[in-house]
Formats: structure tokens, C-alpha cells, sequence
């Protein structure tokens, strides 16, 4: 199989707004007679700053649902090994011998080697000079704001990268595997398969049907036991916030937690949230993700971390710039059997 190199993913230049007049209506402003009468002066000294800078509101959450590996270098490819094991007349009635035999079956390994993409993120910080002595005369830096653009940037590229991939450079993520099983919940007594109109039984019954194929077609492993699934955050509320009965005071969330199929054989289940659950199905259909998290099963690199790499001024725009980079690897399925996707719930 081919790989294409997914290069470098540029996440452009983070620069402060130039200043320009405040809007009017934004401040106020005074005329002639108003800055003569001293008003400039009182306007300013009534003025409360509010010293909180707010930033833009955003979530991620790929740190909880994916083990991610530190190291490696500024490599193009990661690659793992695998392994498969044969014996002559397979592993039931071939090994039985006798006295009279005259030859034993031979074990044979096939070892084979996945590769995997890896990626250059690229982010620059420009401050302006100018910007950048006016900040400092009223006690804020500007280098820290922007390095927290740059950080969000980052975080809300990993998020993509480590759930979807990326779509331009063929790269997927947990949620829309090519290699993993799909699959349609069942409908429930009202008809349909949306967790909103079943019975908390029958949700369990979902829970625990995508548990235990995963589980069977893992050969019932009991390391590879799932233990982890990611559904809508529509989903997810509704089992959070909504009783097993009206007399009951146990939510189903809490109910899934204690009698699916996983904690039953001696694992522990964590059901969590995520916005890319909602219409990764086929038809836009809200998915819910049921797979092992381990770095055995599935992970992602973080070849190199992201890092300040180099910083110079710039005379020709009288400013600073600054670089960030990193290397990252696309999400590491290493056995699709390990990871089921379930749509419609």
C-alpha cells in the first residue's frame, strides 16, 4: 500500500487588531466643549477597567479518549509490527502425536508492518512594535496573549486530527475509521433507535450488544475488553440527567455504569461526550463509539511536542516573529476489530 505524505499544516500568523478610532457608541467621545470643561479628565478617572480579557469559548477533549505517545523527531512516517501465528494442520488435532509418528507440525510467524502518517503543524506570532511598547506601558503582554491563540489553535487541531483527521490529506480519526465495524442500533418498543425513546433497558441492551461483539471478535480476549464509548453530547445528557424510573433515584447513566457487560466481567466502563459523535454516522446519523483505549489498541503520536522554535525581528514590518511547530502522527487503529461504531442512537 502507498502512503502520501501529509506534510505541513499551516495554521497562519496571529497578530494582534491594529489600533483605529473606537466605534461610536462603544466609548464615549467628547466634543470641544466637553474636553475644555475638564470632561476628558473626569471621563477617564471615572472609568472602571474591567481586567479580565475574555477569550473565545471552545472545548476539546482528545486528551481523555486517546492515548497520546510523546517522541520520535521530525520523522514523515510512524510504523508498528504485528504479528500472526500458524501451525501446520492448525492447533486442534494437528499437535497430537504417538510413539510412531515420524514428524511434528511447525509453528510459523508472519510478521507484517503498518505506517502511518505523520504531519508538520506550523503557527507564527507576530507582535508589532509599536503594540508591543503600548502593552508594556499599561502592564499586559502581548506575547502571552497570542501564545494562547497559538496554544488554542494547537488544541483545537489535535481535537480534529485525533477524532476526524484530516479530510485533505486522507487521515482519519476514532470516529470515522474506514477499517472499523458499523453497525445500526436496534429500534426500540416505540419504533425507533433513538436512545430518547427507549427504556433505560434497552439502551443497556445497546451498550452491552456493541460490548460484547467487539469483545467476540477480539476472540474474547480479556485484555481487549472495550472500555471506553463516546456518544453525543445530546445523548450523553439525557442519561446523565434522566431516572430509570419515576421512583427511582439512580439516573441510567449511573444504571449503564453498573450493569453493562464490561464491569461485569472485571473492567470498568467510562462513557464521555464529544461533539464529533453528533452525524458522523452513515445519513448524518449520531454515533455512538465503542472501542479499547490503550496504547496496545489505538494511540497517536505527538512526535514533537509544540515548541517555540525560533524568534527574530523583522525590520521590514517593524514587529517580532515568532515560530511554533510540531510533528504529529495520525490516529494508530492496530486492530480494527477493537473499535465498533454504532449509528442511529
Amino acid at each position: 500500500m502507498s502512503f502520501q505524505n501529509v506534510g505541513t499544516y499551516n495554521a497562519g500568523v496571529f497578530t494582534p487588531k491594529a489600533a483605529g478610532p473606537a466605534p461610536v457608541g462603544g466609548v464615549p467621545v467628547m466634543d470641544a466643549d466637553g474636553i475644555a470643561s475638564g470632561g476628558a479628565f473626569l471621563v477617564s478617572e471615572l472609568e472602571k477597567r474591567d481586567p479580565l480579557i475574555r477569550k473565545p469559548l471552545t472545548s476539546f477533549t482528545y486528551p481523555r479518549d486517546i492515548v497520546i505517545q510523546t517522541g520520535g523527531g521530525w520523522v514523515d512516517y510512524v510504523s508498528a509490527m504485528s504479528v500472526a501465528y500458524g501451525i501446520t494442520g492448525g492447533a486442534v488435532n494437528s499437535p497430537v502425536t504417538a510413539g510412531g509418528a515420524n514428524g511434528i507440525p511447525v509453528v510459523q510467524a508472519s510478521v507484517d508492518k503498518g505506517v502511518y502518517k505523520a504531519h508538520v503543524f506550523a503557527a507564527a506570532l507576530r507582535v508589532m512594535f509599536q503594540d508591543m511598547q503600548r502593552a508594556n506601558y499599561i502592564g499586559r503582554s502581548l506575547d502571552n496573549l497570542l501564545q494562547d491563540g497559538v496554544r488554542m489553535a494547537y488544541d483545537k487541531h489535535m481535537d480534529a486530527n485525533g477524532y476526524v483527521g484530516i479530510g485533505d490529506y486522507g487521515t482519519t480519526g476514532l470516529v470515522n475509521n474506514p477499517d472499523a465495524t458499523e453497525t445500526t442500533a436496534v429500534n426500540g418498543a416505540k419504533g425507533t433507535a433513538a436512545w430518547a425513546t427507549k427504556t433505560p433497558q434497552e439502551i443497556l441492551k445497546d451498550v452491552n450488544d456493541a460490548i460484547t461483539s467487539v469483545w467476540a471478535a477480539n476472540e474474547y480476549d480479556e485484555t481487549a475488553v472495550p472500555n471506553h464509548i463516546l456518544i453525543p453530547y445530546e445523548q450523553y445528557n439525557y442519561i446523565l440527567t434522566t431516572m430509570v424510573t419515576d421512583l427511582a433515584t439512580e439516573t441510567i447513566y449511573d444504571f449503564l455504569l453498573k450493569n453493562n457487560a464490561a464491569a461485569k466481567n472485571g473492567g470498568s466502563l467510562f462513557i464521555g461526550a464529544t461533539r464529533w459523535c453528533k452525524g458522523a454516522g452513515t445519513g448524518d446519523k449520531d454515533r455512538m463509539v465503542v472501542y479499547v483505549n490503550h496504547e496496545r489498541f489505538v494511540k497517536m503520536d505527538e512526535l514533537v511536542p509544540m515548541s517555540r522554535i525560533m524568534s527574530a525581528p523583522n525590520v521590514a514590518n517593524v514587529c517580532y516573529d515568532t515560530a511554533y511547530m510540531a510533528n504529529l502522527s495520525e490516529v494508530q487503529i492496530f486492530y480494527p476489530t477493537s473499535i465498533l461504531y454504532v449509528d442511529g442512537i
